[in-house]
């Protein structure tokens, strides 16, 4: 045999290189490189996140009012004694009432958006690796899902599970679930076609193990910025149902159910209603903001 035919040979029969590990740490390398809040509407976003989920987080712990103790002091304006905003109509202390009220929108929000990640990521990745059948009868599904407006299938799985904190997190989730699995769907159809997914296949490895050791943190910015972004829509959706009574139940205090409650003294003290309006707000514009600059720093191509 010749030198060139034995070269040919024992190239053919050469195991194939491991694939670059392109994602390892793919995220965090980004942001290192590339940083957050670099401009100051980035930056004001940040802050804002941060202090809201921390008063969430610390805040029932540092204001000692009870918020659902009622008193005869009811409607009490802003700045009175032992009352620094007031008191609503039942005597309740709103500052007490507002910082309570974060951690309950918080929590439905991150949960329900953690859900319709995991569904979503998870649907987007085996259609978009499987193609053929599987991605045709996924994507159908999800395209149906799409089609019927978000917040009428919210309203309809909060119905039927009834209020409440458990149904109000699945609701919202699986509602939110249908967008995120598009956008994972075709970014793990780019990198399925990469040589590094191939390489995988051709040496043997798992479909389990190349979605999740390769695909998915190799589509983890672009999701990730998109996922942030989603949180706000969740917050939207969580206190918008609190306004019309299928979320978080009273007395338990909650920004959306407190709009609702006060709008009946719209005019004799605004405050309850702009308060915790205000708050609801802010969350939702910071998570805004803070997907955008996620976006910029993990998505510089504009993939989202």
């Amino acid at each position: 045999m010749s030198d060139t035919a034995a070269a040919a040979d024992t190239t053919a029969v050469r195991p194939p290189e491991p694939p670059s590990p392109v994602a390892r740490g793919a995220v965090l390398a980004a942001l290192r490189r590339r940083g957050v809040a670099r401009s100051w509407p980035a930056m004001l976003a940040w802050l804002v996140l941060i202090a809201l989920i921390l008063v969430a987080a610390v805040g029932p712990l540092l204001v000692q009012a009870d918020p659902l103790r009622q008193t005869p002091s009811a409607l009490l304006p802003l700045g009175s004694s032992g009352h620094p905003l007031g008191t609503d109509d039942l005597g309740r202390d709103e500052l007490a009432r507002l910082v309570h009220g974060a951690r309950p929108l918080l929590l439905v929000s991150f949960a329900a958006t953690a859900l319709a990640a995991v569904a979503g990521t998870g649907i987007g990745l085996i259609a978009g690796y499987s193609g053929g059948v599987v991605e045709q009868v996924l994507m159908r599904l999800v395209d149906l899902a799409l089609a019927f407006p978000s917040i009428l299938l919210v309203i309809l799985l909060v119905a039927v599970a009834g209020p409440g904190t458990v149904s109000l997190v699945f609701g919202i989730g699986v509602s939110l679930a249908p967008g995120l699995a598009r956008l994972a769907r075709a970014l793990t159809a780019r990198e399925a076609s990469r040589d590094y997914v191939v390489a995988c296949r051709l040496g043997g490895t798992r479909t389990p193990r190349i979605l999740a050791r390769e695909l998915l943190p190799n589509i983890a910015g672009p999701m990730l910025a998109q996922v942030v972004m989603t949180l706000s829509v969740a917050a939207g959706f969580a206190a918008g149902l609190s306004y019309l009574g299928l979320g978080i139940q009273p007395p338990q205090p909650d920004w959306g159910y407190m709009v609702q409650a006060g709008q009946e003294f719209l005019y004799t003290a605004p405050r309850l209603v702009i308060l915790p309006a205000a708050f609801t707000l802010l969350f939702v514009v910071a998570c805004n903001f803070v997907g955008d600059d996620l976006r910029d720093a993990l998505d510089p191509r504009g993939t989202v």
